[in-house]
């Protein structure tokens, strides 16, 4: 018999949620098999069987949080797995005997009763409240005695008894089906008659909420902006894509071209590439850049590490890979830790402008947007259309000053503007 636990979440993780069971109590197992999926803050984590054997007991159910190390099963072996209830007989034979012998009996299981209830699970506690239902009478098929929602759910089925014992509570709680229980949970602009769906919310998605309104009260955050002419960009891509595939098996993308131009720019202003800690600055002397990308679950923004020594094909083919990674949610959490600047391609989507917010700890995250044609001033007589970007830098004001800022995003500007100039960055 071996508990399955939370394994550990890596640093800063400490607790999960359960996303869903793939097996159920009575299943067989090998060691290796996939038994849940666990939702963290930033990644989803399978929990695998370390032995063969059989689910013997489900201690903790869906949408339960749960602590690094904690059991949320039990594999039994295949061979001595216990049946569910086993233990009835025993406990019914009492009621056959005189009445002084069953009052002994009933005091004597008062204390085991408050013992089983302390072992029962929390989703087992609450479904045996709603029923009507006495923990103390409840068979465990688990081997250290946990109770499950399963047990308590067979309980409520055995027979005549259960289903009187539960009659009475059934019949003082309101029908399921009545609006006024759901009225004090409706959302706060519904109207009655109209159609709601109430979901809960993912582990992700709170923990994005929760550190998009941090970073919005902790940070003194500034936007500003400028535009890129895409011209000399477009002409490589056009001339060299077909080469550039044939050779790197990868394609070449935009966003090779910004964090190139995003690393000049940091070189040349460090302080949009340094953290706040206390009443420190941290100086980052290398480069981690976050690449945001939006999966099912929210957006992630996995890490490319030191992107200043990699090439053109080698940033395209981390950034493909790991964007890859996000939408099918294998990250790991080291792909997602750190980071030092963040570039966000809101583009991609139609967007023409916005004000990116801050990765915190990170003091600046660049905003790409879409391209497009508009009319522009070559000089004082002569105008063309040209393929534009907006551009906008989300900065931390506590540190990174506003001349600071405009100078960064202007240099960033002037290497997209001559591509030739990135390669010299090094």
């Amino acid at each position: 018999m071996s508990e399955i636990k939370v394994p550990d979440l890596g640093e800063s993780i400490s607790e999960g949620t359960i996303y869903k069971w793939l097996v159920k109590e009575g299943d067989t197992v090998g060691q290796g098999d996939v038994l849940a999926e666990l939702e963290t803050d930033k990644v989803n984590l399978e929990i695998s069987a370390e032995e063969d054997g059989v689910i013997s007991s489900i201690l903790r159910q869906a949408g339960e949080n749960v602590a690094v190390g904690e059991a949320i099963g039990i594999i039994g072996s295949a061979a001595g797995a216990p049946a569910a209830g086993g233990s009835q007989p025993e406990a019914a034979a009492p009621q056959s005997g005189s009445a002084p012998a069953a009052a002994a009996s009933a005091a004597a299981a008062e204390p085991a009763a408050a013992g089983t209830a302390a072992l029962a699970s929390p989703g087992a506690r609450k479904l045996a409240r709603e029923r009507g239902i006495d923990l103390g009478e409840v068979s465990a098929r688990d081997p250290i005695g946990r109770i499950g929602q399963a047990d308590v759910d067979g309980h409520g089925a055995a027979g005549p008894q259960a289903a009187a014992q539960a009659a009475p509570a059934a019949a003082a709680r309101p029908e399921p089906a009545k609006p006024a229980p759901q009225a004090a949970g409706k959302a706060p602009h519904a109207e009655d008659g109209k159609a709601t769906e109430r979901k809960r919310m993912s582990r992700r998605r709170l923990t994005i909420a929760s550190r998009l309104v941090e970073a919005q009260q902790t940070a003194a955050m500034l936007t500003t902006f400028n535009e890129v002419d895409m011209t000399a960009i477009l002409d490589i891509r056009k001339r060299r894509k077909d080469a550039f595939k044939e050779k790197h098996e990868v394609g070449l993308g935009f966003m090779s071209f910004f964090t190139k131009a995003v690393i000049g720019a940091l070189k040349a202003y460090p302080m949009l590439n340094a953290e706040i800690d206390g009443e420190d600055l941290l100086l980052k002397k290398y480069y981690d850049i976050g690449i945001a990308v939006a999966a099912k679950e929210g957006l992630v923004v996995p890490v490319v590490r030191d992107a200043d020594r990699l090439s053109f094909p080698e940033i395209e083919r981390r950034i493909g890979e790991l964007a890859s990674k996000a939408r099918a949610n294998t990250l790991s959490l080291p792909e997602l830790q750190g980071g030092t600047f963040t570039i966000t391609n809101g583009g991609v989507f139609g967007s023409l402008l916005s004000t990116p917010i801050l990765n915190t700890p990170q003091v600046g995250i660049l905003g790409m947007h879409k391209i497009q044609l508009r009319p522009i001033a070559l000089d004082e007589e002569r105008t063309a259309n040209r393929p534009m970007m907006y551009i906008a830098l989300s900065y931390d004001h506590r540190i990174v000053d506003g001349s600071e800022a405009v100078s960064f995003l202007v240099r960033v500007k002037e290497l997209l503007e001559d591509p030739e100039s990135l390669l010299l960055e090094g």
